[in-house]
């Protein structure tokens, strides 16, 4: 079993679109979306303190299960593209 994990750019719904891509490929066991360990948050003496989160896209980590490297690959240059496609932005890692 191989674990796919990115990084992407975007918002709630796109991120759900391309989840639901993913789980349409034959053979992926599992499709879902990681909570980030890192907590961002405001400090009090920071510029941002007291902004809103939702101007615009956010982070979303997602994490899949793929039976080998090959469908691993495939599935990494499908979301590749579509994540382009989409006006995404996508960045593979090997952990969270």
């Amino acid at each position: 079993m191989t674990t796919v994990r990115f990084r992407l750019i975007a918002s709630e719904d796109d991120t759900q679109d391309l989840m639901n891509f993913l789980q349409s490929i034959e053979d992926i066991e599992r499709v879902e979306e990681v909570a980030d360990l890192m907590p961002y948050m405001d400090h009090g003496d920071s510029s941002s303190a007291g902004l809103s989160d939702d101007i615009g896209p956010g982070l979303h980590c997602v994490e899949l299960k793929a039976p080998d490297d090959d469908l691993a690959d495939l599935v990494r240059d499908a979301a590749q593209k579509r994540a382009y496609r989409g006006g995404m932005t996508i960045e593979f890692v090997d952990r969270f």
